[in-house]
């Protein structure tokens, strides 16, 4: 992991792009210049991918000017810093600069000197700002100073269910935890230990990732953050189950921040929204499945369990943590291979069948782990005849195998629902992203159209959908969208001979100027030479 802050720079001209990259010496000013855009919207995917600390950019451009793209780059990735440079000296410029809180407005022409003394001053707030959150002492200061110790013991008990419901509002009085309401739900954040800055241990990354959550996440809804096992719990509060997307998408962008700040990859699961904070525990079960799925859509992102697994149910009555056949039945829903499968069956079966049991001990043994797999295929709603032999009596069958014929009907039961499973789970991603293409291809004209709108539509988190539609289409929303929207140009170019301005609106660029830039980016040429070396006559109307 590289130490040095990295920057990306923006503007039309390429002579003052070449001009300031070569006239910097970034590297002994501890920065990495990462690319440059030639206008905001390039500037917006740029920084999507980089995740700058710095970004400098002109105000007077094309499609997009510098203090919109400052405005939107604040709103997305609120810790980076901002340097606006012009050749107007106009006071209303800086004082909107000012109001987005800009480190520095500068005019040009741009002296070399005077850059480097900007970014010498921006390195030193960027290193402070660091330094807070990765000083040892000052963490372990935080650790013991900011975690009420009566507050961690009482959500602890509570998700591990060791709490009576006659004994919750007089300890939650005690311990002056409020119970807003009427709806709750969980958050579990996990920081990879493989990627941490030099010197920072695992228990140091998860203190810095909880200052950050308790400065920066869903301040408005009145979090409460604990660590448990190893991990940061939020539970939280909210007033209607619908708030669960939009939650999803604050926690999925909070993880990025903590990729920028605390240089540490966090991970986040959601659970499934409860009516009572008395069953937090079957939220907390749900955000730790949910957190498990990062090993399939990728880490550093947040994951809501209810998008993943929409008909998958928990069973309330298992205490947090203690899933009877946990381990087989977490295989079947990662889609694991035979081999990790047959090794937790058999783990499962040399921990439960300890001694000489007797044969009425094998036989309720034998009942449970029926009943555990029969209840799982139906609580996800699969087809039991696919599962099941056509025996008259599974008990019976089951019952007279011996080790090794047991070992075999659960690998192979549990196969069967694996595989079914994982069609279920293929059909329905596949179904929302088929219903994202129809909006698409009725809304492309709409020049609001955005992947918030679709999310909106389809009722998802926009994390979760930008990871499922990048996998099955093998594009991004905002590529997909562009080169849909230039397919149906090509065709009115082609078979309706429109003018451009025309097209442009037609297909969702209220700015022609912007439309002939994005068609030119991926044609190679404007569209009036388009349409003159594909047409008859190659003459516009």
């Amino acid at each position: 992991m590289s130490d040095k802050y990295s920057v990306i720079l923006v503007d039309d001209e390429e002579d003052v792009i070449r001009t300031i990259i070569h006239k910097i010496d970034w590297d002994s000013l501890g920065f990495e210049m990462r690319g440059y855009a030639m206008n905001g919207f390039e500037a917006m995917d740029l920084a999507d991918e980089v995740q700058p600390d710095v970004v400098m950019t002109d105000i007077q451009m094309p499609y997009m000017d510098g203090l919109e793209l400052t405005k939107k780059l604040k709103e997305k990735y609120p810790a980076v810093k901002i340097i606006v440079f012009s050749g107007f000296d106009k006071f209303d410029y800086a004082k909107e600069a000012i109001r987005l809180e800009v480190e520095e407005y500068i005019l040009k022409p741009i002296d070399a000197g005077e850059l480097s003394s900007v970014f010498e001053r921006i390195k030193v707030n960027l290193d402070k700002e660091r330094d807070a959150r990765q000083n040892a002492d000052r963490l372990e200061h935080y650790f013991s100073a900011s975690l009420p110790i009566l507050q961690e013991t009482f959500y602890t008990a509570l998700i591990e269910g060791r709490i009576k419901r006659e004994e919750l509002d007089t300890q939650m009085k005690n311990y002056q935890i409020s119970d807003q309401g009427p709806f709750f739900t969980s958050v579990i954040f996990h920081a990879s230990e493989h990627d941490l800055p030099e010197g920072m241990t695992p228990l140091l990354a998860m203190m810095s990732v909880r200052k950050l959550a308790e400065e920066k996440l869903l301040s408005k809804r009145n979090p409460h953050f604990f660590n448990y096992s190893g991990n940061l719990v939020t539970v939280v509060s909210i007033d209607d189950a619908k708030q669960l997307t939009s939650i999803t998408d604050e926690v999925d962008t909070f993880c990025r921040l903590a990729k920028t700040l605390c240089k540490v990859t966090v991970s986040a699961g959601i659970g499934p929204v409860v009516k009572d904070i008395y069953d937090l525990p079957s939220s907390c079960k749900g955000a730790r499945e949910a957190l498990s799925y990062r090993v399939i859509y990728g880490k550093g992102k947040a994951i809501n369990f209810s998008e993943i697994a929409p008909q998958e149910h928990i069973d309330h009555s298992v205490p947090f943590g203690q899933q009877f056949m946990y381990d087989i039945l977490r295989s079947i829903r990662m889609n694991d291979d035979e081999g990790r499968l047959r090794s937790n069956v058999q783990k499962f079966l040399t921990q439960q069948i300890v001694g000489n049991p007797s044969i009425q001990e094998y036989h309720f043994f034998i009942m449970e782990i029926v009943s555990t797999l029969y209840r799982f295929a139906a609580n996800n709603q699969l087809d039991i005849e696919k599962i099941f032999s056509d025996g008259d009596d599974i008990y019976s069958d089951v019952e007279t195998m011996n080790r090794q014929e047991l070992e075999n009907w659960i690998v192979n039961v549990s196969a069967r629902i694996k595989t079914l499973v994982s069609g279920m789970r293929s059909d329905s991603t596949r179904s929302f992203v088929a219903k994202a293409k129809d909006f698409i291809a009725e809304h492309y004209g709409d020049d609001n159209l955005n992947i918030d709108m679709v999310c909106s539509k389809l009722g998802i988190s926009s994390s979760y959908f930008s990871t499922v539609f990048k996998k099955e289409t093998g594009k991004t929303f905002n590529t997909f969208l562009t080169d849909f929207r230039m397919e149906q140009a090509v065709r009115l170019l082609v078979e309706e001979n429109e003018k451009t301005y025309v097209i442009a609106q037609t297909v969702g660029y209220h700015d022609p100027n912007y439309f002939s830039y994005a068609f030119k980016k991926k044609y190679g040429m404007s569209p009036s030479k388009y349409k003159s070396c594909n047409t008859a006559d190659g003459k516009e109307k």
